[in-house]
């Protein structure tokens, strides 16, 4: 082995030597592979397990908490919701089809890995300019990747979001979630228990696709990785489809003790993981993988990431059956090993060791680093920019239609035509509303799923913005008529070992915490990418949130469209004087500035408590939160959504540009029977939940009068700008 081999494998020279006193000798080639991959920060988390423990991550209706393949919750009557969300960044900035189809295909795994059967997958895409050639050609190539794996799986895509930004050219990110139903009963785990008992490995055979994809994603995008395009694997996922099928008919049996699938760092993370967790060990003989390449070698096959995989444990006079299982859907299995006493992991090619490692050497001995943190010196004079100083606008409409024209505000049908969204028929409310939400067959009761995060909140204010992520989660589930239950989240940021980078990470988590623990929803797993950088350059600090929230009775499901001429229109919540970070301040000023909008979790609460109880009473026929654009773009995507306008009166004394365009949290509008606003309004009051009486639903109109100033736009006008906005630039 050449010197400083160790530092190809992404370790430093201070791990190297920890490694040789764990091992109390030097590393072979095969072992130092297996160290590189295990230690490297997308497997080991080394830079940031430290800060997670600031998340709560137990409540009555958590199953399974951080640690196994997805989180798990209750949703009554025996049944639970298995979800997980992962970042597939790196793979799809070089190779965006397979890179976010693999994506795909992971996360699917994770989810029939805990014994649920996948219904949904949502997904959180962001890149940069539509204006660009790479952009539009990073765009299409992801989108078409995601469709062309869960459109082929038969698992409906029903929600998620996209955005673009100057700061995701050259890095885009794909975050792809999934959601799978299961009974209590079902619940599976990733353990290798029982020495002596034989470790199957079934689906795809074993290439060299993939191999140090879990160093690569680990570490800054640069024109070196551009010849790492080998790396990123292949999807099959009519394979995938054939092993889901097979791996929840055998986990019925009883006979699975465990399993894990083949994800980042491949065999040898499934392996040492599911032994690790067991406090066992593993003896493998990698002879006995199915290679679809002639001489591989044993490093190849520990390290390789090829798709369709999984590794699970069966009771020791049971193998036959398992292998019938398998067999009947076509599919390759094998014993590769069986689980030991001694707690090592014993690798084998024939009679021969090659490799030797205790299992938690791999897993739990990884060094935790408490990295330097520093504010970084952008921030001051960001959030001090003196935004009074700005002039206000001649024409408002003229800003409004700019808006809904504006990519990351404009309708994203575009993207959700290209997705099966109706797949199993569960879906009740497709893409395109604050939740999507599903039903359970067989019960009248439902669940909600987004998937939510504002990068520009984070980048001003960390802690806020983490706060205001969970809080937006959470207000579009509630928008839905779903009480939130639980959340998982991706946190995507750029080189943790830069001061200023993992101190917008502690202050995002520690935001996302304190958010979490207000509004009751803990965090069930997730994912950290760091090294989101491209030449040095970092993206905006991205923490994603997927959560799942209940909607007890289906006649409950909300949606955002006005329903009916002449409905009242009420806010609920507070309009504030804040134009910091919105979207008005980028597209229109070009200023990434001022402070993020503040939040008040208890206030926020009590609006999401009061919208939920109108809905469940009947009351509210629609409800929308305002987020990107403000309170004028959430009263035209309502609009737009019923396919009627509205006439609006605001009389506070707020400038016109913060009052329809700021982006002050907390607020929720809805619309009523004119019928029942006494009702409303005395409900509201007992709660004591601020609101107010906007106006009213009508016409073809949206109609919004301030105090000396008006905006007036024809929902043609609207719809010209906000459905057309994206086909129009991929024409590019």
């Amino acid at each position: 082995m050449k010197e400083g081999f160790w530092r190809e494998m992404g370790l430093s020279d201070d791990e190297y030597e920890l490694i040789k006193e764990i091992l109390q000798r030097e590393p072979n080639e095969v072992e130092l592979g297996m160290f590189g991959v295990m230690w490297s920060e997308h497997c080991s988390y080394k830079n940031s397990k430290n800060v997670l423990k600031q998340f709560p991550t137990t409540g009555p209706q958590v199953l399974q908490g951080p640690g196994e393949n997805a989180g798990v919750v209750d949703i009554g009557d025996g049944q639970a919701v298995a979800f997980k969300l992962e970042s597939h960044n790196h793979p799809s900035a070089i190779e965006p089809y397979q890179g976010a189809a693999t994506g795909v295909g992971g996360i699917v795994r994770d989810i029939f890995t805990m014994g649920a059967r996948p219904i949904a997958s949502l997904n959180s895409l962001r890149f940069g300019s539509l204006k660009s050639k790479k952009t539009r050609y990073l765009f299409k190539g992801v989108v078409a990747g995601i469709a062309g794996y869960g459109n082929c799986m038969g698992i409906p895509t029903v929600a998620g979001e996209v955005y673009f930004h100057p700061s995701y050219e050259e890095n885009c990110l794909v975050n792809a979630m999934c959601v799978g139903f299961m009974k209590h009963e079902d619940l599976a785990k990733g353990l290798a228990t029982g020495p002596g008992n034989p470790v199957f490995l079934a689906g795809a055979r074993t290439g060299r696709d993939g191999i140090h994809g879990a160093t690569f994603a680990s570490e800054e995008i640069s024109e070196a990785t551009e010849e790492r395009r080998p790396t990123v694997q292949a999807g099959d996922p009519f394979m995938e489809k054939l092993l889901l099928e097979a791996c929840l008919e055998v986990l019925k049996t009883g006979y699975v003790l465990g399993m894990q699938d083949l994800g980042a760092a491949g065999l040898t993370s499934s392996s040492c993981e599911m032994a690790s967790r067991a406090g066992t060990g593993i003896e493998m003989d990698v002879a006995k993988v199915p290679c679809r390449e002639e001489g591989m070698t044993p490093y190849e096959i520990l390290l390789s990431e090829s798709q369709e995989r999984m590794l699970f444990v069966v009771q020791k006079g049971k193998e036959e059956e398992v292998r019938a299982i398998f067999e009947k859907w076509d599919l390759e299995v094998t014993i590769v090993g069986q689980v030991t006493a001694d707690g090592l992991m014993t690798i084998k090619e024939g009679a021969e060791i090659v490799a030797q490692i205790p299992a938690q050497a791999l897993t739990e001995l990884c060094p935790r680093y408490d990295r330097e943190t520093q504010e970084p010196e952008y921030l001051a004079q960001a959030q001090g920019y003196d935004l009074g100083a700005l002039p206000e606008m001649e024409d408002y409409g003229k800003v409004l239609l700019t808006l809904l024209g504006t990519p990351t505000i404009a309708s994203k049908e575009w993207v959700f035509n290209q997705f099966d969204y109706q797949g199993g028929t569960n879906t009740v409310v497709p893409p395109g509303s604050d939740a999507a939400v599903l039903r359970v067959k067989g019960y009248n009761k439902g669940i909600a799923l987004t998937v939510d995060g504002n990068s520009r909140y984070v980048y001003l204010d960390p802690y806020r913005g983490g706060q205001i992520a969970v809080a937006e989660a959470a207000r579009n589930l509630v928008c839905a008529g779903a009480q939130p239950l639980a959340l998982t989240d991706c946190l995507n940021f750029g080189n943790p070992e830069k001061p200023e980078i993992f101190w917008q990470f502690k202050e995002a988590v520690a935001g996302m915490s304190e958010a979490c623990r207000q509004l009751e929803t803990p965090v069930v797993g997730g994912n950290v990418s760091f090294y989101n950088e491209t030449k040095g350059e970092a993206i905006y600090p991205t923490p994603v949130v997927g959560m799942v929230g209940l909607v007890e009775d289906l006649a409950q499901v909300t949606t955002l469209g006005f329903k009916q001429e002449e409905d009242l229109i009420i806010l609920l919540g507070q309009n504030k004087d804040e134009l910091g970070a919105s979207t008005y301040l980028s597209v229109i000023h070009g200023l990434e500035a001022g402070k993020s909008p503040e939040i008040d979790l208890e206030l926020e609460k009590q609006v999401q408590q009061a919208t939920l109880e109108l809905i469940k009473m009947g009351l509210a026929l629609s409800a929308h939160d305002c987020s990107e654009g403000g309170l004028a773009v959430a009263l035209a995507e309502c609009c737009l959504a019923g396919k009627m306008g509205a006439e609006i009166a605001l009389t506070e004394n707020i400038r016109p540009s913060s009052i329809l365009f700021g982006e002050s949290q907390s607020r929720i509008i809805i619309s009523i029977h004119k019928s029942k606003i006494d009702t409303v309004l005395q409900h509201l009051k007992k709660l004591q939940v601020p609101s107010k009486v906007l106006g009213s639903v009508g016409g073809e109109v949206l109609s919004i009068a301030g105090s000396g100033w008006k905006v007036k736009v024809e929902l043609a006008e609207m719809e010209e700008k906000y459905w057309r906005a994206i086909p129009c630039l991929m024409k590019g």
